[in-house]
């Protein structure tokens, strides 16, 4: 067996054990997965939004928060990270008018998300210590929802459902379709406690463990992957409020998309490297998370990338056989040849197909945000045959783009 198919094969096994682990995780908790805590104590609560250069949203996200119906949020610290435009001027004018809010600027421009959310952590005294970026605006009763959970001696951080505010550009519509998918498998690993990630568009943390930890990590692009391995290698865990729901400004051009995506994946790959010595040891981290992530990765640089080596291949054979055939005046095709039964490859990618489709399906069919019908077959299609197959090209950027050292905003 040639070494092309060899590797098909694994990726073919490792997608179908993923599939097949979430379908059994998704029976074993179906009923719970719209589950809320209720509130039992009086956990204090404030909230820090780094701000740079979101004079358009920055009005909107403090204006959300305050209207939350937490009755126990007590701070609002903005931080402007010394942004150029009128940033800075909206935050002190909220400020002046609301007690609550608390305009903060950094001393000098941080570059980064993780330097403006620690400066804004040093003046909070709360409980709980909130997180929410700029151009995020959480329901009235999403941080109410979230804050049950932290009951649970265990868990030290909480995340909602992230969804898409802006659904005009087909390229918005296209995230809006993978937003649902992955809060939907986000809460299933919740179902086995592995979360990996705390998104920046609303996280809660026990602000005691945070400052233990040290707070953000600021050499990493992706803070809050890396908080949220770190919380996990000490034997912390993550909850997730599905009820929760918080809407975020997606980037609607490739290139702004691009962008984001390979500094996802730079960040990502920098708390792989961080965190490689706990492979296969150390609690779910090691043992499930590093795993997961790895091994997903995997899925999207070599799978893909041999399905298409293999399509390419047979296009240029039949072409020169043809080519050849017409040449030489000799049967392009004789009866014999035909071969109706199923190659076993395709056979088994139909399989993966199929079962892939199903597994999105569900995933939008729960979404509290229209659900699968307003996406729409056509989106879903274009989503799993077109936007997932850029994913090997920003994987293979992302790595470039680390081994080069280039790791900054």
């Amino acid at each position: 067996m040639e070494f092309l198919t060899v590797v098909y094969l694994v990726y073919i096994f490792i997608a179908l054990y993923f599939l097949s682990l979430f379908a059994l995780i998704y029976i074993q908790n179906k009923k719970n997965l719209f589950s809320q805590k209720e509130i039992t104590n009086e956990y204090s609560l404030d909230v820090v939004i780094p701000c740079y250069n979101k004079e358009k949203n920055i009005s909107k996200t403090i204006q959300f928060l305050l209207d939350s119906d937490y009755p126990y949020l007590k701070k609002i610290f903005v931080v402007d990270d010394c942004s150029t435009d009128n940033s800075w001027s909206i935050i002190k004018k909220f400020a002046r008018e609301n007690s609550r809010v608390i305009a903060l600027q950094t001393p000098k421009n941080t570059g980064k998300a993780s330097g403006a959310k620690n400066y804004g952590a040093k003046f909070a005294n709360s409980d709980l210590i909130g997180f929410v970026d700029a151009d995020s605006y959480p329901q009235k009763d999403a941080i109410r929802k979230m804050i049950g959970f932290f009951d649970d001696e265990k868990i030290v951080a909480v995340t909602p459902t992230i969804l898409v505010e802006k659904k005009e550009k087909f390229i918005e519509k296209l995230q809006s379709i993978e937003y649902k998918i992955i809060a939907f498998t986000r809460k299933l690993l919740g179902c086995v406690d592995a979360i990996y990630v705390t998104p920046g568009p609303l996280a809660i943390y026990k602000k005691k463990i945070f400052d233990e930890l040290g707070g953000f990590d600021e050499t990493n692009l992706t803070e809050d992957i890396e908080i949220t391995w770190h919380f996990i290698s000490k034997g912390y865990k993550v909850g997730m409020s599905t009820l929760s729901r918080v809407y975020t400004i997606a980037p609607d051009n490739f290139k702004e998309w691009f962008n984001q995506r390979v500094r996802w994946n730079v960040g990502g790959i920098q708390t792989i490297n961080k965190y490689k010595k706990t492979f296969f040891r150390k609690g779910m981290l090691g043992r499930f998370v590093l795993p997961f992530f790895v091994l997903s990765w995997f899925l999207g640089v070599f799978g893909l990338s041999v399905l298409f080596y293999r399509t390419f291949q047979k296009i240029i054979i039949r072409y020169l056989s043809t080519a050849y055939s017409i040449q030489a005046q000799t049967v392009i095709l004789t009866l014999r040849e035909i071969n109706l039964t199923p190659n076993v490859l395709i056979f088994f990618g139909t399989a993966l197909f199929i079962l892939s489709l199903s597994f999105t399906m569900l995933a939008l069919s729960y979404s509290r945000d229209g659900g699968s019908k307003k996406s729409g077959l056509f989106g879903i299609l274009i989503y799993m045959f077109i936007y997932l197959l850029l994913y090997p090209v920003l994987l293979v950027t992302s790595m470039y783009k680390f081994l080069r050292g280039k790791r900054s905003w």
